[in-house]
């Protein structure tokens, strides 16, 4: 089994900087180092994590408002009521919302008040978890770049070593060769 080295002769050797000016990130990715587990994680499924009920809502109100099923059945919505009140229901005095549609735009202004703060919550959202993906992929990063050094440190320590190897072959064979 491997020594472990502490976090703070890794941070100091590999990072160079002492522990505590490590960022959560790094922290993370030298004790993975340390232990030899895997630091890569899935942004998705971390921000489903952190999520909230509301945060969910938020997402549903603005996938559904943002789509273009919404816009056309919304659009049909709109020309089947002010037909309705324009056409169907005058003819029989029975116009609830006659033009100039006042209620119809109670309804658009409340709706447009109410959809517009949830659509921003959920656009806040995505950047958190843009900002959260962007950390894990720092993460990894940072883990593939220290694996690569420790690898690099390795492979010159056996170069050294056969080296040396090599040197020691090379003096004991000038020193055993007979005298011209």
């Amino acid at each position: 089994m491997a020594q472990r080295i502490p976090i703070a002769d890794l941070a100091q050797r590999l990072l160079r900087k002492p522990a505590t000016a490590l960022d959560p990130e790094e922290r993370r990715v030298l004790d993975s180092f340390d232990t030899g587990s895997i630091v890569s994680r899935d942004a998705a499924d971390e921000a489903d994590a952190r999520s909230s009920v509301a945060d969910r809502l938020a997402d549903r109100v603005a996938a559904v408002g943002g789509s273009w099923s919404f816009i056309i059945g919304f659009t049909v919505v709109l020309f089947g009521w002010m037909l309705l009140n324009s056409d169907v229901l005058t003819r029989f005095g029975w116009a609830f919302d006659p033009y100039p549609y006042i209620f119809l735009n109670l309804m658009l202004s409340t709706l447009a008040a109410i959809q517009a703060p949830v659509i921003m919550m959920s656009q806040n959202r995505q950047a958190a978890k843009d900002r959260l993906a962007a950390s894990l992929d720092y993460e990894t990063n940072l883990r593939a770049e220290l694996d690569i050094l420790r690898l690099h440190e390795k492979l010159d320590a056996l170069v050294i070593d056969r080296l040396a190897a090599l040197e020691a072959k090379i003096d004991g064979l000038a020193n055993h060769a007979p005298a011209a």
